[in-house]
């Protein structure tokens, strides 16, 4: 073995933002239950986190000291010195619990390895969330739910118009249904210290005070299934109340707690009309406090939107407005006062996942004539609305229908994502006007312009001007934790493709789909998991997505296939073991990126349950049902359920492999009976697996397809003597096909994993290196800027789902080599990083962010030198493995480099 040189970077010195004692460090992001001044902390007993900045190789952190302080500056818990490297999850440990509603302060030092320690770093800030009895203001509307005629029940998919459940949400009052305005006017007597407000609008509510609108997200609060859970958010108020007068305003729309019909249909279901839940706290410097509540004593009205469905779109008539209707001193007197109706059914929890908000921005990159209308190509397939300016005649209205797709004759083409969905609006005639949806989006690159004319064009009709418009990228706002770039442009468009179409389906959950459907289907957050955990901080939102399992959750244990489950399906659609294995394996991605095994304790009811349901299936220890490798690839068969390989084996497959992380999790935390009895039953699982699926004088499982062969490898289920065999047929077949696949939904993720981790990463690259059908290259040359549903966009269905997109996982474990050891849970603290130079790949570049800080890898070769960059986060250590070499380099914090002469 040749030596390996290892070469220290100099650290790049940069000024340090603290009067360290050591003066060579500084404290990054400093978080409280992994936000940044969080103003809804959950937890009374809150988990604390820092990152470290050093200018110097190895530096580490051996102890420190963590002080909570409250608002006006006194001690209130002081950790003392504690010896220790953790920069993570250290949890507050003093006797009195903290205050509910009330707001601290926190700051930290810490100790390095010389025993030298730093300044106080600054203050952070968080706020415990208000306890229930807090909680006491009436839910307010225009009209009750007993009163508004809606539909109960979750059954309406594809209603037809002409039905009689079709005609349904025609009958309902019109306030049932009916964006309306709600204000509230108040005088702040004294001088304000602090102000804080918290709301509930439903389905969704845009807040505002003195005419300035609060905050930049968008669909709160996050969609839940609301008979089991609803979501407030809380917002500061202290430099928005002036001392005097004050008007709250809050603009409701009906989101997916109501939604009504109305143009395209997926559903129609309600929880009821809109209705409103606010309480604004208010400290005075005196000491003295004052509340304003939603009651009886509010007023509402008709706002100018005057439709707005998350199927159909959002017409808005701008005549309707109402200047000043959130200002005080406002003339409300044609106002009506709201009527108080009973609180929805779920139980009213903190959102304390990160929200949805306008993210990017497209312009127009060519527009077209097509007949009387305009057809926008925006360059980018997104989830979103149109923004635009535009100058017209009063009572002229103008529509706007958006589509991934156009026809031939260049108009707008719905048929694949759902229609009629379009935006209508109606001027003022006042100058000019600006607008936006609120209430409503879509999955669309192309937008089609109707009653109005582009200001560059020679359109000489008398109708309304679009001086400027824009396409608003609108999705979660989860962080970017991950960078991949390459020699290779496939996958780097690839990685772009897979990147675009989670962002548009990111949303309050991971949705299939922004157009036809934006419902919760589960299988596609853990087959894409580990792409999901490396390109963004899912940190706060994991925790959102397994709520919403446990709220869908049945009582006999089945895990449902989407959650929230707003629309009861049939068959594998609302059953199939591929779908509800996310209930169990997610939280185990959790602890794997974030060290954090909280998931697990807290759900471990609901995976026990579902592990429990699958046995009640089971006949011989064989699960039967679902829809085994949805969309595999055949070419002469439609897309749909599994076609290549037995439901069966999938099916039976991942009740092995939850049976097997509930015996973890079981010793985790200590249950020793059910470690015993899911033990046994894993062993019993594999057994009967074996016997039903491995015929001996083939060494192939199943049709000898490849998921057939790559499920059972990747779970564990093939006995040692016969791997050898199975991964030799099943690259075979992979041979045979022309270095193609033939998984799909499911069987994808095993497939590429099952090659990677058994070192056959040149079979990968060759099967991913090309612009044919089934692959990323010809999505690419296709012209596809989303990753689509099909491996093969031609024969249809959505061009926006990342369900196919599990090579985002090779791409940083593999090609870049950011890995964590095998079932190590430490949340890359210890990682390694152990790159592979495969095919003509001659660099990789890319980073993940965890939360201790940034992880860098940047390697090339070049005439056979091997080389490579790697930084690593303070307080974590990485064992380094160079190609072709079975021994590792073990380093710490700091900047390194390493050569090496590839044989």
């Amino acid at each position: 073995m040749k030596k390996v040189l290892i070469l220290l970077i100099a650290a790049i010195n940069f000024g340090c933002s603290l009067n360290n004692s050591s003066g060579r460090v500084s404290f990054g992001r400093l978080v409280c239950e992994y936000e940044e001044s969080p103003l809804l902390v959950e937890e009374q007993t809150p988990r604390f986190g820092w990152q470290l900045h050093s200018t110097e190789n190895g530096f580490g952190q051996t102890a420190y000291e963590l002080e909570i302080l409250d608002i006006k500056g006194n001690t209130v818990w002081l950790s003392g010195k504690i010896q220790s490297d953790e920069s993570q999850h250290i949890p507050y440990t003093g006797k009195d619990q903290l205050g509910a509603g009330e707001q601290y302060q926190w700051r930290v030092r810490i100790w390095d390895n010389n025993d030298k320690s730093t300044s106080w770093s600054e203050k952070s800030f968080f706020r415990i969330a208000p306890d229930k009895k807090q909680l006491n203001a009436l839910w307010i509307g225009a009209i009750k739910r007993e009163d508004s005629n809606l539909p109960g029940g979750r059954n309406y998919h594809n209603v037809p118009d002409s039905s009689e459940k079709g005609q349904l949400w025609r009958e309902t009052d019109p306030l049932s249904r009916r964006s309306i305005y709600l204000r509230k006017s108040f005088k702040a007597q004294k001088r304000i210290e602090d102000a804080i407000i918290y709301i509930s609008g439903l389905g969704h509510y845009e807040l505002s005070l003195n005419g300035k609108k609060i905050g930049n997200d968008q669909y709160n609060p996050l969609w839940s299934d609301y008979d089991k859970t609803v979501y407030y958010n809380a917002y500061d108020l202290t430099e928005g109340v002036k001392k005097g007068d004050n008007t709250v305003g809050v603009l409701l729309g009906n989101g997916f707690y109501n939604e009504q019909g109305g143009r395209y249909k997926k559903m129609q279901v309600s929880f009821g009309p809109p209705t409103l839940f606010l309480k604004i706290s208010i400290t005075y410097t005196d000491g003295t406090k004052e509340e304003i509540i939603s009651d009886e004593n509010w007023k509402y009205s008709p706002s100018p939107i005057v439709f707005n469905s998350m199927y159909g779109g959002e017409d808005y008539d701008a005549r309707l407005e109402q200047p000043g209707w959130d200002t005080p001193g406002f003339d409300d007197s044609q106002w009506l006062p709201v009527v108080v109706d009973n609180a929805p059914n779920g139980e009213l929890k903190p959102q304390t996942s990160t929200p949805v908000r306008e993210m990017e921005y497209f312009s127009i990159k060519e527009s077209m004539k097509t007949g009387e209308s305009y057809v926008l190509d925006m360059g980018q397939n997104l989830s979103g609305y149109p923004a635009f300016t535009v100058k017209g005649k009063r009572g002229d209205k103008i529509r706007l229908t958006v589509a991934e797709r156009i026809n031939d004759d260049g108009s707008i083409n719905q048929t694949q994502s759902g229609g009629p969905y379009y935006y209508e609006y109606t001027l003022k005639g006042e100058s000019e006007e600006t607008w936006q949806p609120r209430f409503s989006y879509y999955g669309f690159r192309y937008i089609q312009v109707d009653g109005a004319k582009l200001s560059e064009s020679e359109d000489n009709r008398d109708i309304p001007v679009i001086k400027a418009i824009k396409s608003c990228f609108v999705y979660n706002s989860a962080e970017p934790a991950g960078s991949f770039h390459s020699s290779n442009e496939i996958f780097n468009n690839a990685h772009n493709l897979i990147v675009n179409a989670i962002k548009s389906n990111m949303q309050a959950v991971f949705t299939d789909c922004p157009h036809r459907e934006k419902l919760g289907w589960l299988e596609e957050v853990h087959l894409n998991g580990p792409g999901l955990y490396y390109n963004f901080n899912l940190a706060r939102f994991a925790p959102k997505i397994m709520q919403d399992i446990r709220d869908a959750q049945l009582p006999n244990g089945l895990v449902t296939s989407i959650a929230p489950e707003y629309v009861v399906f049939n068959g594998g659609f609302r059953d199939s073991p591929e779908w509800g294995s996310a209930s169990v394996i997610f939280p185990f991605m959790y602890y794997e990126f974030y060290g954090d095994n909280s998931l697990i304790a807290e759900y471990y009811d609901v995976m026990k349950r579902y592990v429990d349901y699958l046995t009640t299936t089971a006949k011989d220890h064989i699960v039967s049902h679902g829809l085994g490798d949805w969309c595999d690839y055949r070419e002469d068969q439609p897309y749909g359920v599994s076609h290549n390989t037995p439901i069966s084996l999938s099916a039976t497959t991942h009740y092995f492999m939850v049976i097997d992380y509930l015996v973890q999790a079981a010793e985790m935390l200590s249950k020793k009976e059910d470690i015993t009895f899911y033990s046994n039953l894993r062993e019993e699982v594999r057994t009967a697996f074996n016997k039903e699926f491995f015929n001996e004088d083939t060494k192939q499982y199943g049709t000898g397809s490849q998921a057939s062969n790559a499920m059972p490898l990747f779970a564990g289920l093939v006995n040692p003597q016969d791997k050898q065999s199975v991964l030799d047929n099943l690259v075979k077949d992979i041979e045979e096909k022309g270095y193609r696949l033939s998984t799909g939904d499911v069987g994808n993720r095993y497939l590429f994993q099952a090659l990677a981790r058994n070192g056959l990463n040149e079979v990968m690259y060759k099967m991913h290196n090309h612009n044919e059908v089934p692959g990323y290259g010809f999505q690419l040359q296709f012209g596809a800027t989303t990753l689509t549903e099909l491996w093969d966009p031609r024969k249809g269905a959505s061009w926006n789902h990342f369900m196919m997109g599990q090579i985002e996982e090779w791409f940083y474990r593999s090609l870049a080599g950011i890995d964590v050891e095998e079932n190590a849970y430490t949340g890359f603290k210890n990682f390694k990083i152990a790159p592979q130079v495969v095919g003509d790949l001659t660099y990789v570049n890319a980073s993940y962010n965890t939360l201790y800080g940034t992880i860098k890898v940047d390697w090339k070769v070049d005439n056979g030198q091997f080389e490579m960059d790697i930084e690593v986060p303070i307080n974590c250590e990485a064992k380094v493995y160079l190609p072709q070499e079975t021994n590792y380099t073990a380093v710490k914090s700091g900047k390194y480099s390493f050569k090496k002469r590839l044989q």
